[in-house]
């Protein structure tokens, strides 16, 4: 019997092995900002859990090395993530000293390694399953209820994470409100304004190179950059245009940071529009023609839905692309997530960003799924209609 080892297996073994045997499992902190004191699985884990853990991982390790079956593969990621997830909690109530509630404990590189490497099998195993749309959105809504279970459960309320979230709760929502109205409300400005003049570029080509160029110089702007170019001309429509301070418009705050995500959201959706309409097959405008259509019919009788799968990519660029840049907008005031993240930065509080940074993730991480999901169905559905 020949022995076959994965890929991909390979490198989801090596990273394991590192994190369960060199890498630090969680870290202990007499107070939040002081250095950490590295713990491995056996000193951070009770005297049963620490092998136990070792055990399940030397056991998917195995299994993701070899060429196995695409279920066990399935099983061997899914027992071992929930397994990590559980008993790093464990390790926050074991490392705590009674009574202390200045001692902070965090998930070291050794568990980010870990649930990284599994992560990997995870998403490879459902690659391999070649799943439907639905089907992937039904694992995401899974994925969050278990996520949401764990953190209602109370198991990682001794991590510091969750600590620094129960001492800032309310500015949480707030500032994750703010987060996402700033990263969908400046794509539904991009959708509104850029569908029209990505048609227009397509109708009128003496446009189209212009415009494009126009929008690509904005695109290679730094982020941080075009927020802070735009505080003087905003600063001035508020100091100089009556009622323009009372609409939120000022030299910092939401109304640039908006406007930034605004122009930065132009340039894949005009670009999307004018690639799905030049994609459109000649046959179906013909037909089109042959049938009477006027160029309005015709624009959304048969070329924007036939584009529409384009478009639709282009959005979800805009989304993914807009979850992420909000982050920076705290920088000048705009609120978000990157409010933890920047306060994280500044007191030397690694959990602190990460109470900012891993809702960021996982919101992009979501809406790339969800968007991707539409996508393929849309773009089936137009294959089943024009076959």
């Amino acid at each position: 019997m020949t022995i076959r080892f994965d890929k991909l297996g390979v490198v989801i073994a090596a990273l394991a092995a590192y994190g369960a045997f060199l890498a630090p499992f969680a870290t202990f902190r007499a107070n939040r900002i002081v250095p950490g004191q590295a713990r491995s699985i056996l000193e951070a884990l009770p005297e049963t859990a620490g092998p136990l853990l070792l055990a399940i991982l030397v056991l998917a390790t195995f299994v993701a090395l070899f060429r196995t079956p695409l279920v066990l593969r399935l099983a061997a990621s899914v027992v071992t993530l929930v397994a990590v997830a559980l008993l790093i909690g464990v390790a926050g109530t074991f490392l705590t000293p009674a009574g202390n509630t200045f001692a902070r404990v965090s998930p070291a590189s050794g568990f980010w390694i870990l649930i990284f490497a599994f992560t990997l099998l995870l998403a490879d195993v459902l690659t391999r399953l070649d799943l439907s749309p639905w089907a992937r959105m039904g694992v995401l809504v899974v994925a969050a209820l278990a996520i949401g279970l764990l953190l209602i459960s109370g198991r990682w309320d001794s991590l510091s994470i969750l600590k620094e979230y129960y001492n800032r709760a309310d500015s949480f929502w707030a500032e994750g409100s703010k987060h996402v109205t700033l990263a969908l409300g400046s794509l539904l400005a991009a959708v509104i304004v850029g569908l029209p003049l990505g048609i227009l570029c397509h109708r009128v080509e003496s446009l189209r190179a212009g415009v494009l160029n126009v929008l690509n110089i904005i695109q290679t702007i730094p982020s941080i950059a075009l927020f802070g170019l735009l505080i003087a001309p905003l600063g001035w429509v508020a100091l100089h245009v009556p009622g323009a301070a009372a609409l939120g418009i000022r030299g910092i705050g939401t109304a640039p940071a908006f406007v930034a995500l605004f122009l930065y959201s132009l340039l894949p959706v005009v670009a999307n529009t004018v690639v799905g309409l030049a994609g459109v097959p000649r046959a179906a405008n013909d037909a089109a023609r042959g049938m009477g259509m006027t160029d309005r019919q015709r624009l959304f009788g048969v070329e924007f839905p036939l584009a529409f799968p384009v478009i639709l990519t282009g959005i979800r660029i805009v989304l993914v692309q807009n979850i992420g840049l909000a982050t920076i907008a705290a920088l000048i005031g705009g609120g978000g997530f990157g409010v933890f993240v920047f306060q994280g930065v500044g007191q030397t509080a690694m959990d602190l960003v990460l109470l900012g940074a891993m809702p960021t993730v996982a919101l992009a991480f979501a809406a790339a799924i969800i968007l991707d999901a539409v996508i393929e169905m849309t773009a089936t559905k137009r294959r089943v209609e024009t076959a």
